[in-house]
């Protein structure tokens, strides 16, 4: 394998071992997590590459101080420039501080608000554009020709690619005999840089990228030979909501990787939930979608497996909202309204039956105003924690067994 940089091949494992030297004593040195609870579904061993605890919460400082260490006296002293969610940000922000580099940063306009704190306090100069990483990476450009700031890309430049890439060396080491490497995915810095670092060391093992199916540009792009940019997107998982892949990860990426699949946001939520509850990790949306990919379809990924959890930056309201939808999406959420007479004693008697029935009540909601109720009556909304699709659909069957009148009913945490 070359150790030059070539059009087809814009970044060498060389690069990827300087990274490593210059990350040393900057990076958190993590040991890989077990997860039985996805080591019966694979059968197999199964750890997590817990970049969610990585400084900054995400793997992103590593690219990021790479690209910044690399960069001229001169170019340091104008300073440098980047647009992000939220993780590449803190990156850029914390790698910059270290650095003694001054920080421009570009984020959407519904970025969350612990990201746009955490950023602010780093040093960065934060400033709002667009609604997109698309859209704030534009006004980033335009502020790098303005000012003549450098501007640092959250995935499409060789030095970032290098310093993502030092992940896949660590994987490498830290579990001999790995078959499997599964990467979160958006813009491809990491996953290309993950995927150079496995081949070099060993080229049998499989690379499998994922996507938010609602914000996948690698799938037409792979297929048409050259990155092409979705016409939308719509996802939680904002982190990875890239529109089209950098050309510098696209190149390695159709070399090197052997898959790149999609997960729904059911199913990314549910990834949420169970990394929450079994492995007590809090991970972002954009953090959790190869844990997704491995619990939707765990067949498909050859044991010992690694699954990169690339970042755990995400606001508590989000999260709440995030571990709602995933209970939903596991048949563990339940809302039902039920038609009663609206008299004192009614509600009591409802939740002490729900009780009994061994559901939790999360929430409850009366209405009195719907045209189908007459004067003495009212629809109670009881929002029920369920242990599964089976307890849902006996709470469903007992309700009525038990004199209630059911007027709607739904699975859903909305």
């Amino acid at each position: 394998m070359s150790t030059e940089p070539t059009a087809a091949e814009p970044v060498t494992i060389a690069d990827i071992e300087a990274a490593t030297a210059a990350l040393e004593g900057v990076i958190r040195d993590l040991p890989l997590a077990g997860a039985r609870w996805l080591e019966q579904r694979v059968g197999g061993p199964v750890r997590l590459a817990t970049e969610n605890l990585q400084r900054a919460g995400s793997f992103k400082i590593r690219g990021a101080y790479n690209r910044i260490s690399r960069l001229s006296a001169d170019e340091r002293a104008r300073g440098v420039v980047a647009a992000s969610a939220g993780n590449h940000a803190q990156g850029v922000a914390v790698a910059a501080q270290l650095l003694g580099v001054q920080a421009t940063v570009f984020m959407p306009d519904g970025a969350t608000i612990p990201k746009v704190q955490a950023t602010l306090g780093y040093g960065a100069d934060v400033r709002f554009h667009g609604a997109t990483i698309d859209e704030s990476l534009d006004a980033a450009r335009a502020f790098a020709d303005a000012t003549g700031a450098v501007l640092i890309h959250p995935f499409d430049h060789a030095d970032v690619v290098a310093g993502q890439g030092t992940l896949g060396l660590e994987i490498m080491a830290k579990l001999p005999g790995v078959r499997t490497v599964v990467v979160c995915t958006g813009g491809g810095g990491l996953l290309a840089g993950v995927a150079l670092a496995v081949k070099s060391v060993d080229p049998t093992v499989r690379v499998v990228g994922v996507q938010a199916a609602s914000a996948a540009a690698y799938p037409p792009s792979l297929a048409a030979g050259h990155p092409e940019r979705l016409a939308s997107m719509a996802t939680m998982a904002d982190g990875i909501a890239v529109g089209r892949p950098g050309d510098v990860p696209f190149a390695l990426v159709q070399r090197y990787v052997d898959d790149v699949v999609t997960v729904s946001e059911d199913e990314i939520s549910r990834a949420v939930l169970l990394l929450l509850e079994r492995a007590k990790l809090v991970v972002e949306p954009a953090g959790a979608a190869a844990t997704a990919a491995v619990m939707a379809r765990p067949a498909d990924f050859e044991a010992p497996v690694a699954v990169v959890i690339s970042g755990g930056n995400v606001d508590s309201l989000v999260l709440l909202r995030i571990i709602r939808h995933g209970l939903a999406a596991a048949g563990r959420y339940l809302t039902v309204a039920v038609r009663m007479p609206d008299r004192p004693g009614s509600l009591a008697r409802l939740l002490d039956d729900i009780q009994s029935m061994h559901a939790n009540v999360v929430d409850i909601e009366h209405n009195r105003v719907d045209a189908g109720l007459q004067v003495d009556e009212v629809d109670i909304v009881v929002h029920v924690e369920t242990r599964g699709p089976e307890h849902c659909a006996g709470l469903l069957q007992e309700l009525p067994a038990r004199g209630y009148r059911l007027v709607s009913h739904r699975e859903s945490a909305e």
